[in-house]
């Protein structure tokens, strides 16, 4: 990518506005241009139709497309599934220049829902998640986000209405980008993906969690907490040992009294963090909270000694946490014979 191109899938509204102001043309080329990336989903300048070949070429000269290609894709026995590995244009000397994240497409009863990555690793070190095992490569651009949904739209032929941040990646720990992302698939002229059906997940970064309250967005937070009490949560979870759990719960309650209520991720390890006492503690910590409680059980990690907990420790954990007035589902377990689930997103092209 040339460096000296603006990014145009990266670009808001204002930025094309002010694009186009700075070549001359009309203010209501935006809404033409902005459509054509946003909505149409096309990859070429070329391809925007409606637009003359002078100003095309004019925006060719200041502006490009990032690259971001479909390099694989995988699709689970029971056809719930379809897990995409994407290229980008990157540095990571490992791979010869490219960068490679993965996208998950879910069916569910409600419709499709598309989990994409925010980054090209992560450097989180989560103790039961693939997605960190090399750390992090670097942060994808708002462009790099927005395209894996609209190559997976395309591929499919389908509109997608619901999507969660919770591929690989922190995305408050790529705030800037998610926050521009969420402002161009949400926008009217182009995916017009609904805030309410837009899921950010976050392992806790606590300062962030306080700036977002400050956006006034409609998205839903997901916090993975996965732990009653600090012990045990830093032996999962190193950003732990910089936020307490007492100190993102008090970001958390704070963001429920601003905004929406908050969902919680647990994930449920064998002999680690699923007995009834742990069960019994993690519903007095969040008393008073208006929460959803999504159990998640642990999926396999080949480089990870975990075990998933048990059908009946799952139930019996959630039995306890319900009686104590919280909302509790358990995750279905969607695309794990193609890797695609909860914790199991990686560079699978990494060496």
């Amino acid at each position: 990518m040339d460096k000296q191109k603006l990014d145009i899938r990266s670009a808001n509204y204002d930025d094309i506005l002010q694009l186009v102001i700075g070549i001359d043309e009309k203010p209501f080329r935006v809404q033409q241009i902005f459509s054509w990336i946003h909505n149409k989903g096309i990859e070429s300048f070329d391809d925007m139709t409606n637009l003359s070949a002078v100003l095309r070429q004019k925006l060719s000269d200041i502006a490009e497309f990032s690259s971001v290609k479909i390099v694989q894709k995988q699709i689970s026995s029971d056809g719930t599934t379809r897990k995409y590995l994407f290229e980008l244009a990157g540095n990571d000397i490992m791979n010869n220049g490219a960068v490679y994240v993965e996208s998950v497409l879910m069916t569910y009863n409600h419709g499709l829902s598309i989990c994409l990555s925010s980054q090209a690793g992560c450097r989180m070190g989560c103790a039961f998640c693939a997605s960190g095992l090399n750390g992090l490569d670097r942060n994808l651009t708002a462009g790099e986000i927005t395209a894996q949904y609209y190559h997976v739209s395309r591929d499919i032929g389908e509109r997608i209405g619901n999507i969660v941040l919770m591929g690989s990646g922190e995305p408050l720990d790529n705030y800037d980008n998610v926050l521009k992302f969420i402002g161009i698939i949400n926008h009217k002229e182009g995916a017009n993906v609904g805030q309410r059906h837009i899921n950010l997940s976050t392992c806790g970064v606590v300062p962030r969690i306080y700036d977002l309250m400050k956006e006034n967005l409609q998205i839903t937070l997901d916090i993975s907490l996965h732990a009653p009490n600090n012990q045990i949560r830093r032996s999962l979870m190193p950003i732990a040992r910089a936020y307490d759990i007492d100190e993102l719960l008090k970001a958390c309650r704070a963001y429920e009294n601003a905004h929406r209520r908050i969902s919680f991720e647990y994930i449920m390890i064998d002999g680690v963090n699923d007995t009834e006492a742990c069960a019994k503690e993690l519903a007095q910590r969040l008393s008073g909270m208006k929460s959803h409680i999504n159990l998640i059980p642990a999926n396999k990690i080949p480089e990870k000694g975990y075990n998933k907990s048990s059908p009946a420790k799952i139930s019996r954990f959630a039995e306890i946490l319900r009686k104590s007035g919280f909302e509790v589902t358990k995750r279905r377990e969607l695309g794990t014979d193609i890797s695609a689930a909860c914790g199991q997103l990686r560079n699978e092209f990494r060496t």
